[in-house]
C-alpha cells in the first residue's frame, strides 16, 4: 500500500521524527488527547503535504487518535524519502511519495491517495481536493470536508467558492493566526535562507535582496535578510502592503527598476511569471533567483529554459543558466520551494503550531460534521487561543490573567474618562 524511493533509509527517518518530537510539545498534548478519545475512530484520512519529519509527527498524531492515514507529497522535490521510508513502517499509514517525483506519479498518488476513499483531506496546495471535485466527485458525498495548510490553496478554495464548484466544507488552516503569523512569517524568513544557503553558501550580508511580495511570508523573509546584513527592496501590486514596507524601512519599487539592482530575488507572491524573462534580461551577471511561494510557476522557467543558451547543475540545486548575453543566472531549487528542495522545509517549533490547527480543524470537522456549509471556513478564535497556550507551555512561559476588576471593565462602556 505504499510507494516510497528507498526502505533502507527507515533508521534514519525514525531518528529524524523523533528530533522533531522533541521540539513539537504542543502537538505531542493533542497526540495525548487523541489517544484517549479518539475522534477519529473508523475514519480515513488523505492528506497531500511535505513529506517531513514535522509532517510525520501530525501523521502519527492523527493515527493515535484512532484514523487511518494516506498520504502523498505536495510538490515534488519536498519529500524527505528517509521520512517516507519510516512511515511506510507505522501501522495504519500507507504513503506514496519521493523526491523527485515525476509529473505523472505525482498525480499517479494523489489518486492513491483518492482511491482509500478519505472522510476527511489536509491539503497544502489544493491539488488533492481538486483533484477530487475535478475526477472523483462520486467521493464528495461521504466526505465530512477538508483543511487546507497554505495561502496559494486557500486562493484556489476561494476560487472554487465564487464559481460554485466548492462541494465540501473546507477549514482554512492558513487564516488561524498561529498559523500565517507563525509558520509563514518565522518559519519561511528562516527556511528560505536555509534554502538559499544550502544551495548558494552565498555571503548575504552586503547583497541586495529583491523580495516579490510583501505578505506575511514576505515580511518574514525581508526581516530575515535584513537581520543577515542585506539591503532590502520590495515589490508589491497590493498599496497597503507597500506602504508597510516602506514603514519598515525597505525600498518600494517596480520590478523593472528592482531587476538591476539586485543580488538575490526571492518570490512569495501566489501567483504567476511575477519574474518573467524580461526582468531576467535585466538582471546582474550572477543574480539567484529562489522562490518561496508554493507553485513552481512565479519565475517563468519555461521561457528561460527555452532562451538560455547552455543550463547546468552547479551545486545542490542550483542550476545555471547563461543567457544569449553571455551573463549566468542561478536557480535555486528549481524554482520550487527552495526551502524545501534546497533543505528541510521549517523548524520543528513553529511547525507544531501550524499542525496543531491541522489536528484540531479534523476534530472540529467531526464534532460538527452535517452541519457547516459546503464553503471556506474559519476556525473560532478559541482554537487559536488554545494553541497558543499549549505553545507557551512547551516553552516554559506563563501569562498574566485578567483580574475580575479588569473583565468587568472590558465589558462595560459606561466608564470613561
Amino acid at each position: 500500500m505504499s510507494s516510497i524511493k528507498n526502505p533502507s533509509l527507515a533508521g534514519q527517518g525514525k531518528l529524524n521524527i523523533e528530533i522533531a518530537e522533541r521540539r513539537m510539545g504542543a502537538l505531542l498534548k493533542v497526540r495525548e488527547r487523541f489517544a484517549k478519545e479518539q475522534p477519529f475512530k473508523g475514519l480515513t484520512i488523505g492528506m497531500a503535504l511535505h513529506v517531513t519529519k514535522e509532517t510525520a509527527v501530525l501523521v502519527k498524531t492523527l493515527v493515535a487518535g484512532g484514523a487511518q492515514v494516506a498520504i502523498t507529497g505536495c510538490n515534488p522535490l519536498s519529500t524527505q524519502d528517509d521520512v517516507a521510508a519510516a512511515l511506510a513502517e507505522e501501522k495504519g499509514v500507507s504513503v506514496w511519495a519521493y523526491k523527485g517525483e515525476s509529473k505523472e506519479d505525482y498525480y499517479k498518488y494523489l489518486n492513491e491517495v483518492i482511491a482509500t476513499k478519505p472522510h476527511i483531506t489536509i491539503d497544502d496546495g489544493c491539488d488533492l481536493v481538486t483533484e477530487i471535485h475535478t475526477k472523483h466527485p462520486d467521493l464528495l458525498a461521504r466526505m465530512i470536508g477538508g483543511c487546507e495548510e497554505t495561502t496559494t490553496g486557500i486562493i484556489r478554495l476561494k476560487a472554487m467558492e465564487r464559481d460554485g464548484a466548492l462541494k465540501t466544507p473546507m477549514i482554512a488552516v492558513n487564516d488561524n493566526k498561529t498559523k500565517h503569523l507563525m509558520d509563514n512569517y518565522y518559519g519561511t524568513g528562516q527556511s528560505t535562507f536555509d534554502g538559499i544557503l544550502r544551495s548558494t553558501n552565498l555571503l548575504i550580508a552586503g547583497k541586495t535582496v529583491v523580495i516579490l511580495g510583501y505578505g506575511s511570508c514576505g515580511k518574514g523573509v525581508a526581516m530575515r535578510a535584513q537581520g543577515l546584513g542585506a539591503q532590502v527592496i520590495v515589490t508589491e501590486v497590493d498599496a497597503f502592503a507597500a506602504l508597510q514596507a516602506a514603514m519598515d524601512g525597505h525600498r518600494v519599487l517596480k520590478m523593472e527598476e528592482a531587476a538591476p539592482l539586485g543580488d538575490i530575488f526571492v518570490t512569495v507572491t501566489g501567483d504567476i511569471h511575477v519574474i518573467r524573462f524580461e526582468h531576467m534580461e535585466a538582471m546582474k551577471d550572477g543574480a539567484v533567483l529562489a522562490n518561496s511561494g508554493h507553485f513552481d510557476c512565479e519565475i517563468d522557467l519555461d521561457a528561460l529554459e527555452k532562451k538560455a543558451k547552455t543550463k547546468r547543475r552547479v551545486r545542490h540545486y542550483l542550476d545555471e543558466y547563461v543567457l544569449p548575453s553571455g551573463k549566468a543566472l542561478f536557480v535555486a531549487g528549481e524554482g520550487r520551494l527552495v526551502n524545501l528542495a534546497s533543505a528541510e522545509g521549517h523548524p520543528s517549533e513553529v511547525m507544531s503550531l501550524s499542525f496543531c490547527g491541522q489536528a484540531l480543524a479534523c476534530e472540529y470537522l467531526v464534532k460538527n460534521k452535517g452541519t457547516m456549509p459546503k464553503g471556506v471556513i474559519t476556525l473560532p478564535a478559541e482554537v487559536d487561543d488554545v494553541i497558543a497556550r499549549m505553545q507557551l507551555v512547551a516553552m516554559g512561559l506563563s501569562i498574566d490573567e485578567l483580574t475580575e476588576e479588569q473583565k468587568k471593565y472590558l465589558a462595560s462602556w459606561q466608564e470613561g474618562t
